[in-house]
């Protein structure tokens, strides 16, 4: 088993992927000012378990949502979730990359994307995802994003190394015109959808991924870099 297997694996049954909360899904929502009634088309790229396409379903109860993630083990849970909420008729899994989408594909008012931008580059997702828009069509995204220009030198040479792209808020606006897109607004994550949405989750998690890959040296470096 690979190292990403490995990571799958400890995922796979987690309800976020990613920080976030349902209150900041929501909020992010309003800031593009969509009218719910209308029957929008939607897609959630890198859409994990479906922490946003369920939230996005709710708040949108009229629209068709598209959602994309790499992994068939993550949408399969999201499958499960969506019928246990009853909106399993409103959303289609397609396994692909979300810097491409199998053609043909129908344009969207609305691409969604929470912590997962990173995997293909933040301009780099930004440009492939401009031609999935309708004219007047809108982008959300979450990134990991530098709230300083100072740091501990031990953070700033980690997050360099992890993530080159990592950037001030200012400097992803910048990038955001630049891609050709006319920025909103943007807002920060506040600590709780890290820890209580994300990591604490993924730690309570931890143990019975352990004991199921017997505490394997491979199970133990593995997942080392996400705890």
């Amino acid at each position: 088993m690979s190292d990403l297997d490995l990571i799958i694996d400890l995922h796979r049954n987690g309800d976020r992927l990613g920080p976030g909360n349902e209150t900041m899904t929501r909020r992010a929502l309003d800031l593009t000012g969509l009218d719910a009634t209308q029957a929008l088309r939607v897609a959630d790229l890198g859409c994990g378990t479906g922490a946003s396409t369920l939230v996005l379903a709710e708040a949108l109860p009229q629209a068709q949502i598209t959602a994309v993630d790499l992994h068939p083990a993550f949408l399969e849970r999201l499958h499960q979730r969506a019928a246990a909420a009853g909106v399993a008729n409103r959303i289609d899994a397609v396994t692909a990359s979300m810097d491409a989408l199998p053609a043909p594909v129908q344009p969207f008012d609305l691409l969604w994307s929470e912590g997962s931008i990173y995997t293909v580059g933040f301009a780099e997702g930004l440009r492939a995802w401009r031609s999935l828009l309708k004219p007047g069509g809108m982008v959300a995204v979450s990134e990991i994003t530098w709230t300083t220009r100072e740091r501990p030198a031990e953070i700033d040479v980690h997050w360099r190394r992890e993530y080159p792209g990592i950037a001030t808020a200012a400097e992803k606006v910048a990038v955001i015109a630049a891609c050709g897109y006319t920025p909103l607004g943007f807002f920060l994550l506040p600590p709780t959808c890290w820890m209580e949405s994300y990591y604490q989750p993924m730690l309570d998690r931890l143990e019975e991924f352990l004991v199921r890959h017997h505490h394997t040296a491979q199970a133990v470096i593995g997942i080392a870099p996400m705890t």
